[in-house]
């Protein structure tokens, strides 16, 4: 059996690297033994590497359990090659023809690795992980000689890389790195276009255009002194947050699902991503730990160490899914959920509207928010309802999530329809709020709709939101700094006005003591305060930081 392995993986390896075979470099009765073995070995760790990456696809996007020990095993299985190539190279490099672009994928798909890993776990440490890895990949040129091979499926690889290194750094909010990346992509797009005679220049072209309008999505500029645009994190940071008072009683639940839907049409989007989901995806987590002082040698964090305590709540990023999908993943989260935990629906999706007024409305006759409809196609041909008269299946109506109100729910709907959800029956009796967005906007917004709803830029980054409202596009960093402490006040008597309230729903109570969700109700609290947003007088100095924040609310 062992014969029969050794000639197999040697096979594989002539597949493989044929350049090596045909200059009669190393043939095999020259090649010493331990060199022969070196090959064999790295030959397997190879096959087997791919073979668990691959396997990766078919693992359910859902539930937190099923795919950890896979995982797991691709891990071990690449860091055994990349540290195997690594003490070897010598021996690759000579008897087995290994290229430098060979190196770089293997270490794009451990950066893959650890993305999806974050994405599974919502830890930002392995999000720097991965960028550690695709880092490593541009600062040492592994794909640098592709362009000299006339492959174009080599090049492919390389702009793939470029792509999955710039949703990362997005990630990371590292914006310099981002514009940098994008010039260099513009380059190898034209490069590959020039050179190759392809039919997939129009969607790289898209990919470079998606990216652009993600970047400027922000609709304002935070300046120094030198007029450099100041990059500023929104995740959760220590002290962000208005702190419990003592003697102050609130409930023990926590934050630990949430479900992010994008599904509004011509939103900026990159990667499955919209601007929306970009900026609740955010507001969920907290600032890592030494963030910029990641260690310069790639791989130095095993998956299998787990942290004490989850720091961020596990998150699902749904983009554009259809009814059936939305739902699944609603059911592995709430079957999962742990106890005196809470399930967040964020739903940030096109309005549907009802066609009819039927004689006794109820929780499917007032609309929802629209499902993707793409994958109801039969022979090519979209299925079309039979009557006008009956419900619109695309649609989350506020019915289909009465079911999970077993458990603590927490929803965001960010939609033009959202008021369909207005009337949320809590039917058992455990800890439910909603909040829902506008439906009309002032006509000077509706043209910035496309750059991300004005509701969610509010939870997301609230100072941003009311700047904007005000009609400012640009504002200095010092300024800013004396808006969010103006800002700080205002969230503290806020959050005292929610905890001294006699009239209160108990149910904001019950999920004030977790820290997330006790942000985005002050949040949201501080989007509608104003009931109106008076035209501010034509004044300096950015109006007094708009009039002191409307003279403290």
């Amino acid at each position: 059996t062992r014969g029969r392995m050794s000639v197999l993986n040697s096979l594989f390896c002539f597949v493989l690297f044929p350049a090596a075979a045909m200059t009669g470099v190393g043939a095999e009765d020259d090649i010493p033994l331990c060199e022969r073995k070196t090959v064999t070995d790295f030959c397997y760790l190879l096959d087997k590497s791919k073979q668990l990456f691959n396997g990766l696809r078919d693992l359910p996007q859902y539930g937190h359990k099923q795919w950890q020990s896979y995982f797991g095993r691709t891990f071990d299985i690449y860091t055994k090659l990349w540290k195997f190539q690594q003490q070897h190279r010598q021996v690759l490099d000579n008897r087995y023809g290994l290229k430098r672009w060979q190196i770089g994928e293997v270490a794009s798909k451990i950066g893959q690795l650890y993305y999806h890993y974050y994405l599974r776990t919502s830890e930002t440490s392995y999000l720097n992980e991965a960028f550690s890895f695709y880092s490593a990949i541009r600062q040492r040129s592994y794909y640098h000689q592709v362009n000299k091979e006339n492959r174009p499926e080599l090049v492919v690889k390389k702009l793939r890389y470029y792509a999955r290194f710039i949703v990362v750094c997005l990630l990371l909010n590292k914006m310099d790195l981002v514009k940098v990346l994008v010039k260099e992509l513009s380059e190898e797009i034209e490069d590959y276009t020039q050179r190759f005679n392809t039919e997939d220049q129009l969607e790289w072209n898209l990919v470079l255009q998606e990216v652009a309008a993600f970047v400027e999505a922000d609709p304002l500029m935070i300046l120094n002194d030198d007029n450099a645009v100041v990059v500023l994190s929104n995740r959760l940071q220590e002290g962000g947050v208005p702190p419990l008072e003592q003697g102050m009683v609130v409930g023990q639940l926590t934050l630990a699902d949430a479900l992010i839907v994008g599904n509004c049409n011509n939103q900026v989007k990159f990667s499955e991503l919209t601007i929306d989901m970009f900026r609740m995806l955010q507001a969920l987590e907290r600032e890592p730990v030494n963030l910029a002082t990641q260690s310069s040698k790639p791989g130095t964090l095993e998956p299998n160490e787990k942290p004490a305590k989850r720091e961020n709540p596990h998150k699902y990023l749904l983009y554009k899914p259809t009814f059936s999908q939305l739902y699944t993943f609603l059911s592995a989260s709430f079957k999962e959920l742990p106890a005196n935990s809470v399930l967040l629906v964020y739903l940030s999706a096109t309005g549907v509207f009802p066609t009819g007024r039927s004689e006794c409305e109820g929780p499917y006759d007032f609309g929802g928010v629209l499902t993707n409809t793409n994958r109801d196609v039969v022979n090519g041909e979209m299925v079309q309802k039979r009557s006008q008269a009956q419900k619109e299946m695309h649609c989350l109506h506020p019915g289909d999530l009465f079911s999970f109100t077993r458990k603590p729910l927490f929803i965001i709907v960010d939609s033009s329809n959202s008021t369909a959800y207005k009337n949320f029956s809590n039917l058992f009796g455990q800890p439910l709020v909603c909040l829902l967005s506008p439906t009309v906007y002032p006509k000077s917004m509706q043209d910035q709709c496309q750059r991300g709803s004005l509701f969610t830029l509010f939870l997301y980054n609230p100072l941003m939101g009311f700047l904007s409202v005000c009609g400012l596009s640009s504002m200095r960093y010092g300024l800013w700094e004396k808006a969010q402490e103006l800002l700080r006040k205002v969230f503290h008597d806020i959050g005292q006005m929610i905890t001294s309230s006699r009239v209160i729903d108990q149910a904001y109570l019950q999920f004030y003591g977790d820290e997330f969700l006790r942000l985005l109700m002050i949040r949201f609290v501080f989007c509608f305060f104003p009931p109106a947003i008076p035209k501010l007088p034509n004044r300096d100095v950015k109006t007094e930081v708009c009039t002191d924040i409307y003279i403290y609310i």
